[in-house]
């Protein structure tokens, strides 16, 4: 090959790594590779191609027969989408004051779905059935927006996990009040991984209607997928999914992405490490002075306290976010490539800063 035809040379430096996002990572080799077979020669568009109809079988594996799956491009449009499709223009979602939907997506749930969110703070990032009925109910008040929804994230923006039986005592008490239950599940993998359960065992069998199922986290150049597990309650997917220009005209590129990750153990080990180097982190700056870590590291998440001056001046070093500035809170995030030399290079800047 002559110079002339050789590659440009990266605008970036390949070996950055940073902890604000798990979005910050790059493309897992196999997923890059399963974009590289599934091109070439013509396919048809719009979803009618061999790889998004292999996909559905694909994720009947991992969520039971009968799970209609739907990609999207990403996350907020997978949230809008699949609480559209189960809510009427009256009705309304129950979520935590922390919630993806209510905190990270620019108001598109309301300002796109045209969806009334109520929220409820918690400690951790999760509701119970306890908290959900702080929210009234008011049935047949045309007044009051009528709760249809309760909305769970699976892991929680703090990092926390949902056990089975506690996704299930949501399940069962949403349903007797003839609710919806929808999991924002951009970290599902992560949770799976971290409960050492099967997505059908965590969601299936526990009762929870509709998924948005993360893939863009995890390893994925783009994509997510709504999944219908209860088709009862949902209605006019398709062409909401096309109304909301979530609708990808070479689908077959977006399914061959989660098919790479979901055949064999792709998205286990991808999850798998990200929680391992999160736990990792922890570990090795708990012991510091003037540092707290309030909540447990259940995912690949880590939320400590720490004095905001030293905060500011390792931001000059690594790049990660403020939490909660007022409490002097920060995220750090670590990803399916993040490796022991960065969380231990990492380890030591706190450690030079807070000794």
């Amino acid at each position: 090959m002559s110079d002339s035809q050789t590659f440009p040379a990266p605008l970036h430096d390949p070996a950055a790594r940073g902890f604000a996002s798990d979005n910050y990572s790059g493309v897992h080799p196999e997923v890059l590779a399963a974009i590289v077979r599934a091109n070439g020669g013509h396919q048809v568009s719009y979803g009618e191609d061999d790889y998004t109809a292999h996909l559905q079988d694909i994720f009947a594996e991992h969520f039971g027969l009968g799970v209609q799956a739907f990609p999207v491009f990403n996350g907020t449009g997978a949230n809008v989408v699949a609480l559209q499709s189960v809510t009427e223009r009256w009705e309304s979602v129950v979520c935590t004051t922390t919630a993806h939907i209510h905190v990270d997506e620019c108001a598109a749930p309301e300002r796109m779905g045209g969806l009334k969110l109520m929220t409820v703070a918690t400690p951790d990032g999760k509701l119970t059935p306890e908290l959900i009925d702080t929210v009234p109910l008011r049935r047949g008040d045309e007044h009051h927006a009528q709760p249809r929804v309760v909305s769970i994230t699976q892991t929680t923006e703090l990092g926390t996990a949902y056990t089975v039986a506690e996704i299930r005592a949501i399940a069962e008490h949403v349903h007797e009040r003839d609710m919806v239950l929808h999991v924002d599940g951009s970290r599902l993998s992560n949770a799976a991984a971290s409960l050492g359960v099967s997505f059908r065992e965590m969601v299936t069998d526990t009762g929870v209607d509709i998924v948005s199922f993360g893939g863009t986290k995890n390893g994925l150049m783009v994509g997510e997928a709504v999944l219908v597990l209860n088709p009862d309650v949902v209605s006019g997917m398709k062409y909401l999914r096309k109304q909301s220009m979530q609708l990808a005209s070479k689908m077959r590129f977006i399914s061959a992405q989660l098919i790479a990750l979901l055949t064999g153990d792709l998205y286990l080990r991808n999850a798998g490490h990200a929680n391992a180097m999160a736990q990792r982190l922890a570990d090795g700056v708990r012991d510091l002075p003037g540092l707290t870590i309030p909540l447990p590291v259940q995912a690949n998440g880590v939320f400590p306290i720490l004095p905001r001056e030293v905060s500011l001046r390792l931001m000059e070093q690594f790049r990660f976010y403020f939490w909660d500035e007022a409490a002097g809170q920060v995220r750090w995030m670590c990803s399916f490539d993040t490796t022991e030399s960065d969380v231990d290079a990492f380890i030591a800047a706190v450690r030079a800063e807070l000794n």
